[in-house]
């Protein structure tokens, strides 16, 4: 059983790692320094989760560790929740696909400068091994690409499909599968702009569930 003693030291040796005088950390929550230098001598039991949290969040530790449920102090990242989708048709506005088969969380941070991100499970093997048929893909909302991107494509209006992405010097673009039983596919400058194909995201990162 933790005691109040194991969780005042914590305090207390972090708040003199970051050289933080009592006062700081009292200004800081709200409290009395006195309050504070209590907290830290053992004084007080069962402090409150939300102390416990503005303690955390001053300190920049994880509330766990705190209360020694952890022995990584390494503050929580504020997330933020993505949809999965199952399909993207084309032509629908993103918010108003109802397709959500599951949702992703993502790092708050991700999305500085206003970037949107979704998720999108695989479907189908023209992309294996590299992404196999069940796995989910975070993917940020761009028409833009690099050559070489896996991206997220619509292709003639159908639901996106992924493929890796080659932009040629001659304004051609070349959708490329992993899969070598899936032939690439170049479109031309025109096609491109008739076809049409576009571009609905980039993909960012795979994560895949091990199977039981």
């Amino acid at each position: 059983m933790v005691t109040p003693q194991e969780i005042g030291l914590r305090i207390e040796t972090r708040r003199k790692e970051l050289s933080l005088t009592l006062s700081e950390i009292a200004n800081s929550i709200g409290v009395a320094e006195s309050t504070v230098q209590r907290y830290e001598k053992g004084r007080i039991e069962n402090i409150k989760l939300p102390v416990i949290e503005a303690i955390a969040n001053v300190l920049n530790v994880n509330p766990a560790w705190i209360v020694c449920k952890t022995d990584d102090p390494t503050p929580i990242k504020a997330s933020i929740k993505i949809p999965v989708l199952g399909s993207i048709p084309a032509g629908i506005p993103m918010e108003a696909i109802e397709d959500i088969i599951d949702w992703e969380e993502i790092p708050e941070s991700m999305c500085n400068g206003e970037k949107e991100y979704f998720g999108l499970r695989v479907k189908g093997d023209s992309m294996y091994p590299e992404y196999l048929d069940g796995d989910t893909v975070i993917v940020r909302k761009t028409p833009c690409c690099d050559s070489g991107d896996v991206c997220v494509v619509y292709v003639n209006g159908y639901d996106a499909t992924l493929k890796r992405i080659k932009l040629n010097e001659d304004g051609s673009i070349t959708l490329q599968p992993r899969n070598p039983e899936y032939p690439p596919r170049t479109y031309s400058l025109a096609e491109v702009e008739s076809v049409p194909v576009s571009i609905a995201g980039v993909v960012v990162e795979l994560r895949r569930k091990v199977k039981k």
